[in-house]
């Protein structure tokens, strides 16, 4: 791929929520709009690599999407009434509000009745600008399974009635909630992805990161905001050194640090830094205060243990998610000793006694303590519990360093 044919994505992407937030606007159909957003854009990959970007490609967008819009619902004969409506419209070349309607369109796609998954692959397809195609791949899904599932999102969303607006001032808080959670989701499927052979979906995460980007952008004094993009930066930073080579999982401890990003790391740290003293403090704040700890330490015996656990001490006031005690079990561990952080992962035994995670962290802690053989048949226990290639690659390596 050429740089030209790379700012053309980029600018592809940055345009789609907009273009659909204007045909929005002009028809009131969001399954339609979508979909005529969908042929616009891949007609214009085609187009404007071979003959240049247009001088004004939103306009160019807009244009395409709407003639293609008119032609859908002249085709149907059951809405011949939408037919009438779009006749008394503006003409599909007028002149169209320079209104940047991301942030409507990204409220739309994680509106609370969806389902995390379908708003996921909604989100990325009508905010992101990516192909079906694209997303059934980094899922590792089949192409009309991703389909369906987008479909019957956009279904969903029409069904509801849901007005093409921003949420009032009391659904707000609710709904940017959602929203964050839908793209933390999408950064965390690219970090490590659930299953599959590798360890990375790069273009997820990074997906996730230009959303956040945006959404900052549109939210400059939202303090969450801030957190959720803080925290990327500085989980995104230590990708590098994450995998060897031949792609075999390489854990924190063990990283050559050198090969984390300075300037994800110096501008997570400089966000997280602005924003925490302006509070209120959220879960993604203090998430993005802990990867700070852990990023700013030249090595990993020089990591502030103590204050990552104080950390996971808030964290967990803030929020009844087993993962943030799993994680809190191994800085206590790092700071008590593993039995004080064995005794806490007792806790946890009913909510994740299926997740590979739970017997992971219980190898490791039984590792520090030194009951090897109780270590190699939890890392075993985890080894098979994963979907990941790469995990399980690893868990099965440390069972074997550790058998006799």
């Amino acid at each position: 791929m050429t740089a030209a044919d790379t700012r053309a994505e980029d600018l592809l992407r940055a345009l789609a929520p907009q273009v659909l937030g204007a045909l929005m606007r002009r028809y009131d159909d969001f399954a339609a709009a979508e979909d005529a957003v969908q042929e616009a854009l891949i007609a214009a990959a085609g187009q404007w690599p071979r003959d240049g970007v247009p001088d004004y490609p939103r306009g160019w967008l807009i244009q395409v999407a709407s003639r293609r819009m008119t032609d859908q619902l002249r085709n149907e004969q059951a809405r011949r009434r939408r037919e009438d409506l779009v006749a008394t419209q503006p003409p599909s070349d007028a002149v169209v509000p320079d209104t940047d309607d991301t942030l409507v369109v990204l409220f739309m796609c994680c509106h609370p009745a969806l389902k995390p998954a379908a708003a996921i692959a909604l989100t990325l397809r009508a905010v992101g600008g990516l192909t079906t195609a694209e997303i059934a791949t980094a899922f590792l899904i089949p192409e009309a399974t991703m389909a369906q599932r987008i479909s019957r999102a956009k279904q969903k969303i029409k069904s509801s009635g849901l007005p093409f607006q921003l949420p009032t001032d009391a659904e707000h808080p609710a709904r940017l909630r959602t929203v964050l959670h839908v793209l933390y989701l999408i950064f965390n499927e690219g970090h490590t992805a659930s299953a599959g052979a590798a360890l990375h979906r790069v273009e997820l995460s990074a997906e996730a990161i230009r959303l956040a980007r945006a959404v900052r952008r549109l939210l400059p004094d939202d303090s969450e905001v801030a957190g959720l993009l803080a925290l990327m930066l500085l989980t995104d930073a230590r990708r590098p050194a994450r995998t060897r080579a031949d792609g075999t999982l390489v854990p924190l401890a063990e990283q050559d640090r050198s090969r984390w990003d300075p300037a994800l790391i110096a501008e997570g740290v400089a966000l997280i830094t602005e924003t925490l003293p302006k509070g209120p403090v959220g879960p993604y704040q203090v998430q993005a205060a802990i990867n700070a700890v852990h990023d700013e330490a030249a090595d990993a015996s020089e990591t502030d243990w103590p204050q990552i656990l104080a950390l996971y001490g808030v964290l967990e006031s803030l929020t009844d998610n087993p993962m943030v005690t799993l994680n809190q079990a191994i800085a206590t561990a790092m700071v008590h000793g593993p039995a004080r952080g064995l005794a806490l992962l007792e806790t946890l035994t009913d909510r994740l006694a299926n997740h590979h995670r739970l017997h992971a962290v219980r190898a490791h802690l039984l590792e520090m303590a030194g009951d090897h053989e109780a270590a190699v048949a939890q890392y075993r226990l985890a080894a098979n519990r994963t979907t990941s290639v790469p995990e399980r690659h690893y868990l099965m390596h440390r069972a074997a360093q550790l058998s006799p």
